[in-house]
């Protein structure tokens, strides 16, 4: 006797989470992107409103000082039309991202959060405090890119390739020479979503290989 996947509603085998193109719960992904997006405007207008300067509390690279910055930095923006062109990229970016559950979302966005600001703090300018959700943005974007690859899943090459198509100009952000722009943010943003999609597929893959339980025998 062996164990087979439990059939779903429709009679088909579960579909693989690794694999899927859209979140399972696409309301709850909504209104998790939606909310992290309003905490973004919201920290702006109290940017705006108080005189807090709170853009001074970005990443102040190489400084141990403002090594906290990392922390902060993705939810400050350096004005509202700053803001404004990275709303569009996050909501949907973040949205899909969550394919394979807001959980494995978390995790992702913690990998491109951390590693893209430490990344910043190490070689960005050390005549400037570096703000913005658009490492944030590069990472899921990356992510979205190549997860397919490591997942060998068709769809997700295919919305790999639909979105690369829409936002191949963003990838000009990741070269330097743009005045006020931190490609160093983009690039590591960039890079830390390839090394998120890789862990995530290593991951996937140790549970596939893992040794199944007494139940799960063949007799």
């Amino acid at each position: 006797m062996s164990t087979l996947p439990e059939p779903s509603p429709g009679g088909a085998s579960a579909t693989d989470p690794a694999k899927r193109v859209l979140p399972p719960n696409p309301k709850a992904a909504a209104i998790v992107a939606l909310s992290f997006t309003a905490l973004l405007y919201l920290v702006e207008l109290v940017d705006a409103i108080l005189p807090a300067r709170l853009d001074l509390a970005g990443i102040h690279s190489r400084e141990l000082s403002g090594l906290d910055g990392v922390l902060w930095a993705p939810l400050l923006h350096a004005g509202w039309s700053h803001l404004f062109s990275n709303t569009v990229p996050v909501l949907i970016f973040s949205f899909l991202a969550m394919a394979a559950g807001i959980g494995r979302w978390a995790i992702v966005t913690a990998i491109i959060w951390v590693v893209s600001g430490l990344g910043v703090w190490l070689v960005g300018p050390s005549d400037a405090v570096t703000v913005g959700a658009s490492g944030l943005a590069f990472g899921w974007l990356a992510f979205l890119l190549v997860r397919g690859i490591f997942n060998r899943a068709f769809g997700q090459i295919l919305v790999a390739v639909v979105l690369l198509g829409v936002w191949s100009g963003m990838l000009w952000g990741l070269l330097p020479g743009n005045p006020g722009i931190s490609w160093q943010g983009h690039l590591f943003g960039a890079l830390s979503g390839v090394l998120a999609a890789w862990l995530m597929a290593r991951a996937d893959k140790a549970k596939k290989v893992a040794p199944s339980g007494p139940g799960n025998l063949g007799l």
